[in-house]
């Protein structure tokens, strides 16, 4: 039998040390007949740029799941996922393709014309922006279009504000591509939204910044920036040449709280777009939120010209393109009827929402985000025995079976005493969660 030109041999392991590294000479390879001691370093750690906090919900879902393989009645509300999926018509165009037998190859870094194409006429629909085709880079997923953006707006040292409480991967991103985080304490005194004297108060104190992150709806608290606050906040931003990157994919998900041009009309704007106050705004969506389409790792990006290129290099050579079949599917997401099944699940979270605020009213819980937008309740719990809320969520969990997220995951200061319950899951769960949770603060 002819042997592998790559042949690994075990004739020979020789484990060394010295004061100060530990390694082994692994298994020889032979190539052409040359051979050489393949040698393994284990003295080495991971980066100090990888040093970052896991995040939460993801902990706490695996727990879930190891309760409920136990056979324990688990209802989980950590999670930001939409009940029902993608639209119809997602759906149907992805089973088109896999009956054609589709091919699916790498597609451009920056997604598929059509699509592309599709995602500029939305804001022609929505904002009544003409976004030209070119300005949009489909990504894998928000988290690859935040990823990219940073990467390509900031450089190592810049320092980038944020709202605190916030998106834990906010942080998390620009800690690990060496930015300094900027937190700005946003509590319900100015709606757990920036303002300019916020930021006037963050340069004072230790000097000028490079970014700034806004996110509208926001994720713990759901609360929005109207016209007016998000002029000023672009003002601001002009006046110091600050670069705004605006979180938008929870659009569409609004309540007519707090936001006076959202409506029920799916040809009405669902949100305050950064691009119609900041042409130079780098905005972030997704398919995930709205159209309900998770695990489809497919969003976007609207860049300033000034960065497509830099961006279409770093898609390039970070994941080559974003899933193929997914791009192809969600082309299917700006149709009519897609839209009107989205606005259809708004309308029933609009009204799980009344249920979760009525909830939370009645167990005590203060104070309370308006959740003007997204799917999400942040709120004050009464801790009771609890030290804070990482100890009451893992204690309901594990004694009455409902999962909820610390506030310590979205901000590390004044969380300890908050919660974030998402009403995503649907009434008859959030019902019977409240009901859980009522228990479980009298035991």
């Amino acid at each position: 039998m002819t042997s592998s030109p790559w042949e690994i041999t075990t004739e020979l392991v020789l484990i060394t040390a010295d004061v100060t590294t530990s390694s082994i000479d692994a298994p020889v390879g032979r190539c052409g007949g040359c051979s050489y001691p393949r040698r393994v370093s284990t003295s080495r750690q991971a980066s100090a740029r990888a040093q970052v906090p896991p995040f939460e919900v993801m902990r706490i879902l695996h727990r879930v799941a190891q309760l409920r393989a136990d056979g324990r009645s688990v209802i989980s509300l950590c999670a930001g996922e939409p009940a029902g999926g993608a639209p119809g018509a997602v759906h149907r165009r992805a089973a088109q393709l896999h009956r054609a037998q589709a091919e699916f190859s790498y597609t451009p870094a920056l997604g598929i014309e059509e699509l592309r194409e599709e995602i500029a006429a939305h804001y022609r629909l929505w904002y009544g922006l003409r976004v030209p085709t070119e300005a949009v880079a489909v990504t894998t997923g928000s988290s690859g279009g935040f990823l990219l953006a940073f990467l390509a707006a900031f450089n190592p040292g810049d320092r980038v504000a944020l709202a605190r409480p916030g998106y834990p991967a906010y942080r998390n991103l620009l800690t690990a591509l060496g930015c300094e985080v900027v937190e700005l304490d946003c509590g319900p005194d100015v709606g757990f939204q920036p303002t300019p004297t916020l930021l006037d108060d963050a340069v004072a104190a230790s000097g000028e910044l490079a970014g700034l992150v806004l996110a509208s709806p926001a994720n713990p608290t759901g609360t929005m920036i109207d016209v007016a606050r998000m002029a000023a906040l672009v003002e601001w931003s002009r006046r110091r040449g600050v670069q705004i990157v605006s979180d938008e994919i929870y659009h569409g998900i609004t309540y007519g709280h707090g936001s006076p041009e959202a409506s029920g009309d799916p040809e009405r704007p669902k949100g305050v777009c950064a691009l119609a106050l900041e042409p130079d705004a780098i905005v972030v969506s997704s398919f995930s939120k709205y159209w309900g389409m998770t695990g489809w790792r497919v969003g976007w990006l609207v860049l300033p010209e000034r960065l497509r290129a830099p961006v279409d290099a770093l898609a390039g050579n970070i994941a080559l393109c974003p899933p193929a079949p997914a791009q192809a599917a969600a082309v299917a997401a700006f149709r009519r009827a897609s839209y009107a099944e989205a606005d259809t699940r708004v309308a029933e979270l609009a009204r799980v929402r009344e249920i979760a605020l009525a909830g939370a009213r009645r167990l005590g819980w203060d104070p309370i985000a308006p959740a003007d937008g997204a799917f999400y309740l942040y709120a004050g719990v009464p801790l009771g025995q609890y030290e804070d809320s990482e100890a009451w969520c893992a204690a309901l969990l594990e004694t009455h079976g409902v999962a909820l997220v610390p506030g310590t995951d979205f901000d590390r200061v004044d969380g300890r005493e908050f919660v974030r319950l998402s009403f995503a899951a649907g009434a008859e769960a959030v019902t019977e969660a409240l009901e859980r949770i009522e228990a479980f603060q009298a035991s």
